[in-house]
């Protein structure tokens, strides 16, 4: 993907930038750092295309993402959680000219993640009434279904790059566990170090809210359990249960709907390994990992 100087460049006259440079590039955005018009630093999140694809997930809609990115985080902004301030949003009137997010610029100091205190946060974060949207990972259907229909849609994925994978779970059995996952709050479902930035330990904001569904504490513990497997993610499970609760129930670890988001979490980043971003010492365990919470929550036969 080029660097799209030209829109870059109509961006930085359109808001007074200057400094414009690369900070970070994923599957379909690039962030770019500058000065705004006031001399505060700025981030920049440039759409790479319209629509996109990948193993995990066939139909991404990046404008989606960016509009509820700049919603969420005024939302959030609002009942005072920390996150990125949404400043601005550019929608592009042609289809290859990219859409853009202009947020505040948080600065990071690199401290060791204070675990105990994110678990104080994801804990608000749960209680804040939630925005007035649909996640664009919901897809318009029930947050129960879409992990259903995901959990079975990514198994189907990885035995298309795994030899003897067996069949996807049935989805009677994958919903049945799930009985108890309603929407009462907002769920990030991508906390981990890279989308957190923080001073000395302490989370000053939480970013990137593409993988947000409404949900229940269940899914966020899950997508958590599995995240604190990699070091790189700066996760202390146990310190984080422990900051949740003291303000809020943590759901046990073998309850049969966290099981579940477990699985859902695994067999999402066994496809990163061995799709997205390709790890031949990750991708064949990471999948393996999936396969055996499948056993342990009963919708996979050893």
């Amino acid at each position: 993907m080029s660097e799209r100087p030209a829109e870059l460049g109509g961006l930085a006259d359109r808001w007074g930038l200057h400094g414009l440079h690369l900070v970070g590039r994923g599957l379909e955005f690039s962030v770019y750092r500058a000065r705004g018009r006031d001399g505060r630093p700025v981030a920049v999140r440039l759409a790479h295309r319209r629509f996109d694809s990948n193993a995990n997930d066939p139909q991404v809609d990046t404008r989606a993402l960016l509009v509820q990115e700049y919603r969420i985080a005024r939302h959030l902004a609002a009942q005072g959680l920390p996150v990125a301030e949404s400043m601005d949003l550019v929608l592009a009137d042609e289809p290859t000219s990219p859409d853009a997010l202009l947020s505040a610029y948080v600065p990071d100091d690199a401290s060791r993640l204070d675990c105990f205190a994110l678990g104080q946060l994801l804990a608000r974060l749960h209680r804040v009434p939630k925005p007035r949207l649909r996640p664009v990972a919901a897809q318009g259907a029930p947050t129960a279904s879409v992990i259903t229909a995901r959990i079975r849609r990514r198994w189907t994925e990885i035995g298309r790059l795994v030899d003897d994978w067996p069949a996807p779970p049935d989805a009677s059995l994958i919903g049945g566990q799930l009985t108890s996952l309603t929407e009462d709050s907002l769920c990030h479902l991508d906390v981990r170090s890279a989308n957190i930035r923080r001073r000395r330990g302490r989370t000053i904001a939480l970013l990137d809210w593409s993988n947000a569904l409404f949900g229940t504490p269940e899914l966020e513990f899950g997508r958590l359990a599995e995240y604190a497997r990699y070091p790189e993610n700066e996760l202390d499970l146990a310190a984080i249960r422990k900051g949740y609760a003291r303000t809020a129930t943590v759901p046990p670890d073998n309850d049969p709907c966290v099981m579940v988001c477990r699985l859902d979490a695994a067999l999402m980043l066994a496809l990163v390994f061995l799709s997205e971003a390709p790890d031949p010492s990750r991708g064949r365990a990471a999948a393996d990992r999936a396969r055996e919470l499948a056993v342990r929550t009963g919708v996979l036969h050893a």
